[in-house]
């Protein structure tokens, strides 16, 4: 059998494409069982997310099973092939094996190291076995890719360097105060990323959080969601000698704090440390209030190169990911050369005890008058030397060389094994 990937992506497809060939909600396990009853497919597992939809299998012959898989994507989904037969690539072999390990470990992702898609190759993983779709070679494999995003995230650090404007935030905070919990922090305006890394200072313990909108009830709202209190924005100036932590995105034409009222507010706090991001377009607060005593304040631009470097450290990380991804590919694809072996090594040792226990009956019948604990000294000095002669020829076949098909070919001739016998 032969392990086949087949798929499409980010890379390779537009949302729409992706979404055509989802298999979301019951679509899931009709697409699992309808791609397992194809002809040829012995094993199967299905991988639908956002940014890709694909197919695990292991087919008996590589062409015929691409064309039956292309076939029922277009049937499935009543969707001609022309549609997006040119989005799909396909890995066979080696490469299959390393494409799923990459994905496993996000190298093959949209953001370089992002978790989510390891938890979403275990419920793959999980579906299949439930439903039985799986057997040895896929069962192997995904429990290698999953064990080796492991690996990759415990060896590497491709996962600790924020790439996200919400995220660098966090992390430049972190920079700022070491420990986030008992930090005082104010939302002031409420865009998109401002909310998102408001929840991302949330998780990460700060302990009081004011959100402050031109739309009280709309500010109530987002309190409400971060467990806070809603302040009215012509009050912010009056709460900002409270706060450790400010994040803006108000929409404002102009500034909405400037250097001499921030001087006031670190004059009433004592001159302790403020962190502010300033991510509205145009800038809301002065950029002369950064050069403000344990003041620190950063734009979307100054975000942006944090993003940039850290960028260039997960690629360097997946460079470490990927010796280690190819480690684990070669003992995969060993495994699965050893699995060659296994009906000879099976049919050495039926052979063997045949010749055991024939030769046995004839020593029986010869001194009948032996008694029964002779007889089973007997019988264990046979197991003993049948063991003692097969054991070499078994290790050789067990162990990693590029010449086993001439040695199950030798073994084969030397004791008489049939390819009845090792089919059987």
């Amino acid at each position: 059998m032969k392990v086949l990937v087949i798929g499409l992506n980010h890379k390779t497809a537009d949302v729409e494409t992706r979404e055509k060939l989802a298999f979301n909600g019951s679509k899931l396990e009709q697409g699992v069982f309808g791609l397992r009853g194809l002809r040829g497919v012995n094993e199967v597992a299905l991988l639908s997310t956002c940014n890709r939809v694909e197919i695990y299998a292991c087919v008996n012959d590589v062409g015929a099973g691409v064309e039956g898989i292309k076939d029922f994507l277009s049937g499935f989904h009543g969707v001609t092939r022309c549609d997006f037969e040119k989005t799909l690539y396909t890995h066979t072999g080696t490469d299959a094996v390393r494409h799923v390990l990459r994905v496993a470990s996000s190298l093959d992702s949209m953001v370089v190291g992002e978790p989510q898609i390891l938890g979403q190759l275990k419920d793959v993983f999980d579906f299949a076995l439930g439903k039985k779709t799986t057997g040895i070679l896929l069962n192997k494999l995904l429990k290698k890719a999953i064990s080796t995003a492991k690996r990759v995230r415990t060896e590497t650090k491709i996962a600790e360097n924020a790439v996200s404007i919400s995220f660098a935030a966090v992390e430049l905070a972190r920079k700022i105060f070491t420990d986030l919990s008992g930090k005082a922090f104010m939302l002031l305006g409420a865009g998109e990323m401002a909310e998102l890394a408001a929840r991302h200072l949330v998780n990460n313990g700060v302990r009081e959080v004011a959100v402050v909108n031109r739309t009280y009830e709309r500010g109530c709202e987002l309190a409400a969601e971060f467990k806070g209190r809603a302040v009215k924005f012509e009050d912010f100036l009056h709460e900002l000698a409270q706060m450790d932590i400010i994040i803006c995105s108000t929409g404002a034409p102009s500034y909405i704090l400037d250097k001499e009222q921030m001087n006031r507010v670190m004059k009433e706090r004592k001159h302790r440390p403020v962190f502010i991001i300033d991510i509205s377009v145009p800038r809301n607060i002065d950029p002369e209030i950064n050069k403000i005593e344990n003041v620190y304040l950063y734009d979307v631009d100054d975000l942006q190169e944090v993003i940039d470097i850290n960028i260039q450290e997960r690629q360097k990380e997946a460079e470490k990911a990927q010796q280690i991804i190819d480690e684990e590919v070669d003992k995969y694809i060993k495994w699965m050369s050893s699995l060659n072996s296994v009906p000879t090594v099976v049919a050495l040792r039926r052979k063997a005890e045949e010749i055991k226990n024939e030769e046995i009956e004839k020593f029986r019948g010869k001194y009948g008058d032996l008694g029964e604990e002779h007889m089973k000294a007997v019988e264990h000095l046979a197991s003993s030397i049948v063991n003692k002669l097969i054991h070499p020829p078994t290790t050789a076949l067990k162990e990693d060389a590029e010449d086993r098909d001439e040695l199950i070919a030798m073994i084969k001739k030397l004791y008489g094994i049939n390819w009845e016998n090792h089919e059987e």
